[in-house]
């Protein structure tokens, strides 16, 4: 046991567990564990309990055996050249793991979809479709007095967010937090300058968004439910009014909502200034997401095909793909934790993952663990309101290969082999 006079002292860390990256975090390390010291995040907390400060004795594995390095990439770029219409998913990396993921991609014309592409394609079928009116963390900290929770509360996914945007400090005098469908949270009461209240549907999330966006667009609804309506007139009585839902908490069809919020906020614009703030991207989704964008120009559940890029939101699901037979291999990136694990498949499976998720790879999976950006290994990650890419520091070091090298060994190897198939 490590003498607690001589641990090392706490220092500052920005935590990849989170998609609000939280960088106000002081880590500290005793008895062979991380811990957090002062406020702290639970997801942090919780993803901790997966890392030791000492090298992983990790070691790749094909088909449960042990293998070393070199023999697991050959074996997955044996599969990967082979393959007529791979799926790569999970997707859980950092920026550099997303820039070699790309390459391989086109290289293999596979098709892309993050653990969390159903979610994410919410917000992003409703940007696509009518724009956004976003703002960011800074921007909610200085300006926003109103702030509506459509549906279920972040603080599971996102349990950092009040205090990130600045709920009880005098930045601005009052505050009003009102949670649509949701309750109220008790660690909220008592903060100086805040009041908080709950609004009770009206039918279900579709049916109450629907009538709150056309009370707000000044139009005739019968039998309107008085709370909508007051909360309409104290949504254009705001001088900065945010929007905030989290994309996994909607339901099916929820780019309806989306996009129902994002007339709400555009209404209001036109004589007061609102603004929308969607909560997604855990697990790096929204790093991978923003890297296949500038690199290709389309976003993820695309792939470089026999027709040239294609970006197919509904038919690229890598759960429908899966469950009907229409890939014939998978590569599976999951970096941060033991989730988001590989599905259960059928098909010849490369797994690059952290250590834990080597057990349940699958019978017949290659597996390579691979270091964790922010914790034995250095990266970046945007942050989910894509203000800023927030760099990310090694605390230890962990002895694994980074996705990014990883995959730029296996980019180059399944080239090789596919140029001599050609020749």
């Amino acid at each position: 046991m490590m003498d607690p006079v001589n641990a090392p002292a706490p220092r500052a860390w920005t935590s990849p567990f989170c998609a609000l990256l939280n960088d106000d975090l002081q880590l500290a390390q005793q008895d062979g564990r991380f811990s957090l010291s002062g406020p702290g995040c639970e997801r942090a907390q919780r993803a901790l309990a997966h890392f030791r400060p000492e090298r992983s004795s990790a070691t790749p594995s094909i088909a449960g055996q042990p293998a070393s390095l070199d023999e697991a990439i050959e074996q997955a770029a044996q599969r990967l050249a082979a393959s007529r219409q791979p799926l790569f998913g999970g997707l859980a990396t950092d920026v550099d793991g997303a820039r070699a993921l790309y390459p391989l991609a086109c290289a293999t014309g596979a098709i892309c979809d993050a653990a969390g592409g159903a979610a994410q394609l919410h917000t992003l079928r409703a940007l696509q479709d009518r724009g956004a009116f976003t703002t960011t963390l800074a921007e909610v900290r200085n300006r926003a007095d109103l702030i509506v929770c459509v549906g279920a509360s972040p603080r599971e996914n996102f349990p950092g967010l009040w205090r990130r945007v600045g709920i009880g400090e005098p930045l601005v005098a009052q505050r009003e937090i009102v949670f649509l469908g949701g309750a109220t949270e008790p660690a909220l009461d008592g903060l100086a300058g805040v009041t908080q209240r709950s609004v009770a549907l009206s039918g279900d999330l579709f049916d109450s968004v629907a009538q709150l966006a056309a009370l707000v667009d000044g139009r005739r609804v019968p039998r309107a439910a008085p709370a909508l309506a007051e909360l309409a007139a104290q949504l254009h009585a705001a001088r900065y009014a945010v929007v905030v839902w989290e994309s996994s908490q909607l339901p099916e069809h929820g780019a309806l909502i989306a996009e129902a919020l994002n007339r709400l906020v555009g209404t209001l614009n036109q004589r007061s200034r609102a603004a929308l703030l969607p909560l997604s991207g855990k697990d790096g989704l929204q790093t991978v997401n923003y890297v296949f964008t500038w690199l290709s120009g389309l976003p993820l559940r695309s792939r470089a095909g026999p027709l040239g890029l294609e970006h197919e939101p509904l038919r690229f699901d890598a759960k429908r793909l899966l469950a009907e037979g229409s890939v014939d291999a998978l590569l599976w990136v999951s970096a941060f934790g033991p989730e988001p694990a590989a599905p259960s498949a059928s098909i010849p499976t490369v797994v690059l993952g952290h250590p834990a998720q080597q057990a349940g790879a699958g019978a017949d999976a290659v597996f390579i663990p691979v270091s964790t950006p922010g914790m034995g290994s250095a990266g970046h990650l945007f942050r989910f309101d894509g203000g800023v890419a927030l760099p990310l520091e090694a605390v230890y070091d962990d002895g694994l290969p980074t996705v990014a090298q990883v995959l730029q060994r296996l980019n180059a190897r399944v080239r090789t082999l596919r140029a001599g198939r050609s020749a």
